[in-house]
């Protein structure tokens, strides 16, 4: 694979993956999406067909690795970081297209939700504004959710910890089940694997933390909620932001360490 066809490859493939997952964090939130309150289930199997959808689009040209932790874990099973740099880029760059193409997708939704005072407060919405006040105190606004994850009891080393087990969990299955005959990618069979697996980490494990599992995911659509113009969008909650990047590379290492050890 050239450099630009894995940049392009991750781009695309990782854009999708942002619009069909962020897409359903969407349908579920916002005031005047038909799926609302549609709850836990609809997302995490949101989320696992928006992997299917995204690897089975962007492997022919990158191998669709679509999250940093993959690519390291990869880099680290084959001792190859020469690529990385293609990988990351692409992935970053494509996580925000997929943010920005969630927000033009609902954006009716996102001004209704945003201007409602029941949602963000005001005169005769007293006790919800009280709860405003507090999550903007926590650094998150009331539609962050949509782009990025965030706990729900704070506690850093256990918020770290859900990241890397959960981490661990999807890389052992990828390396071990998931890749392509080249052994540098997902292949036809792997990206069904994997979409299940992260439907299973969201349903036992995505509780604590929303399961990034994926730096790009969490760190790209975190960006564009701190760029794009919406009223009343509140804080990006940065101080909790290196949890969700730094746990899933360190998952991600462990995860090819274990593999290297008592597969290879």
């Amino acid at each position: 694979m050239s450099s630009s066809d894995i940049f392009i490859g991750e781009t695309i493939g990782t854009a999708i993956l942002i619009l069909l997952g962020g897409g359903v964090c969407a349908a579920v939130t916002l005031k005047a999406s038909k799926a609302r309150n549609a709850g836990w289930l609809a997302i995490t199997f949101g989320w696992g067909f928006a992997v299917l959808t995204a690897v089975y689009t962007s492997a022919p040209l990158s191998g669709a690795h679509l999250n940093p932790a993959v690519s390291l874990a990869l880099a680290i099973k084959n001792h190859d970081y020469s690529t990385l740099p293609e990988y990351w880029g692409g992935q970053l760059l494509g996580a925000m297209i997929g943010a920005t193409l969630v927000w033009a997708a609902y954006y009716g939704q996102f001004h209704a939700h945003l201007t409602d005072k029941e949602i963000v407060g005001g005169p005769g919405a007293q006790a919800t504004a009280a709860k405003a006040v507090e999550a903007e105190e926590k650094g998150a606004g009331p539609v962050l959710g949509i782009f990025s994850t965030g706990p729900e009891i704070r506690n850093v080393v256990q918020n770290l910890a859900t990241e890397i087990i959960g981490t661990v969990v999807l890389v052992l299955a990828v390396l071990t089940q998931g890749l392509n005959d080249k052994g540098n990618g997902l292949g036809t069979l792997g990206a069904l694997i994997t979409s299940l697996v992260v439907v299973s980490i969201g349903l036992s494990l995505g509780g604590p933390t929303g399961y990034a599992i994926n730096p790009a995911r969490d760190l790209g659509p975190r960006i564009v909620h701190a760029l794009l113009p919406l009223p009343n969008k509140g804080g990006s909650d940065w101080s909790y932001a290196w949890i969700p990047v730094v746990g899933p590379l360190v998952g991600a290492a462990i995860a090819a360490g274990i593999y290297n050890v008592a597969f290879a």
